[in-house]
């Protein structure tokens, strides 16, 4: 008889699968992407050159970066098919997520499942749903609004091209960049709950739209990918910098959660929030003064409230900040963050796919004790 080991909440510390994608080092407040730092990719290179990375395994040369930002930037264009039913997706709510599953879902109405999909057809299929993305996301927004869907631009580099779709404007180059930033330092986070999900979808070799939708409905949450909007609307909250430390009290005093502080892996400073801080100090302006002198005070305070723990602002406290000041509605923030993190989910999938053994874990029943022979009649 199998011996069955119970597991901690939320599976902390748990290793499920051996993955050549990425790793988090929580305690070092490091994270990696295949052999490079995730930060200095974000610092050196283009959002298609570590998409490819991710795609590919390594850092493309001059003539593949090339050629793959022009593979990817044509594979935005929508199916007729697919864009004359957004309208319809676009008037029944106000969810982009939500929207975008059930897009997706009509692409993936002729997906192979990976059980059955060649590399090729798996390596294709990844390229073309991140490369439609955004796309997506960008039309239901307009769609929404009453606004007339932009078209992609395949000159204009993933990030440029996103802004421009969504906002209808075409953005300078210090902000393109900073969003770029941001979609690369995005990309993939270790074993986070939308990427598990997408795993264990995968695992039971159904196809990889269905398991980037799956990924979608986790990473929705208010306690995962969506956050960056709800730690802007705490910075309004607080308002003057000279409130911070009171609100703070305020929060602690009643058990509520302090959106964009603190993270379930890292133990010392998130390298994402250190480097959207630096770009968001770079961009300036009265709301990233405001945020830095709060930041500040805001770990002080819980230093003081909390002691013996170590919290600090996460990616998402400046994720809002720097998206803010790029142009972008708050209802387009989590969409934005989905933008980047659906090239790690597909990665991970396509990985996911090379083990045909299911993940089936089990549950410890708590209920009251069943009664053997029981008459129901």
């Amino acid at each position: 008889m199998d011996t069955i080991t119970v597991a901690p909440r939320g599976l902390h510390n748990v290793v499920v699968a051996d993955t050549e994608i990425g790793d988090v080092r929580g305690d070092e407040g490091f994270y990696h992407y295949r052999q490079y730092p995730a930060v200095e990719l974000a610092r050196t290179q283009t959002f298609e050159d570590v998409w490819f990375l991710f795609a590919h395994g390594h850092l493309p040369s001059a003539s593949e970066r090339e050629r793959f930002t022009r593979e990817v930037a044509e594979l935005r264009t929508l199916p007729p098919e697919i864009e004359a039913a957004l309208p319809t997706i676009a008037a029944i709510g106000d969810r982009p997520l939500v929207a975008l599953r059930t897009a997706l879902s009509l692409i993936g109405q002729t997906a192979t499942p990976l059980y059955d999909a060649t590399e090729d057809e798996k390596a294709e299929a990844a390229l073309r749903i991140c490369a439609i993305t955004p796309t997506l996301l960008a039309a239901l927004h307009r769609l929404s609004l009453g606004l007339p869907v932009v078209a992609s631009d395949p000159s204009l580099r993933t990030a440029a091209n996103w802004l421009y779709m969504v906002t209808g404007e075409r953005p300078g180059e210090a902000e393109a960049r900073a969003i770029e930033q941001y979609l690369i330092a995005t990309i993939d986070h270790g074993f986070n709950a939308s990427t598990f999900t997408a795993r264990v979808v995968a695992s039971t070799g159904a196809d990889l739209v269905s398991a980037v939708v799956a990924a979608i409905g986790a990473f929705s949450g208010p306690l995962h990918g969506g956050a960056p909007d709800r730690a802007l609307d705490a910075l309004d909250e607080i308002g003057s910098p000279a409130n911070a430390a009171a609100w703070v009290r305020r929060q602690v005093e009643s058990g509520d959660r302090i959106m964009g502080f603190g993270h379930a892996v890292y133990r010392t400073l998130d390298p994402r929030s250190e480097l959207l801080r630096e770009i968001a100090v770079g961009l300036g302006g009265d709301t990233v003064e405001r945020a830095v002198a709060i930041e500040n005070t805001v770990v002080e305070t819980l230093a003081e409230l909390k002691p013996g723990r170590k919290l600090y602002a996460n990616v998402e406290y400046y994720a809002g900040v720097v998206m803010d000041r790029c142009g972008l509605p708050r209802s387009m923030f989590t969409p934005t963050f989905a933008c980047s993190r659906i090239v790690g989910w597909s990665a991970n999938v396509v990985e996911q796919s090379h083990d045909r053994k299911i993940i089936r874990p089990s549950a410890r029943y708590v209920g009251p004790d069943p009664e053997m022979g029981v008459d129901l009649s």
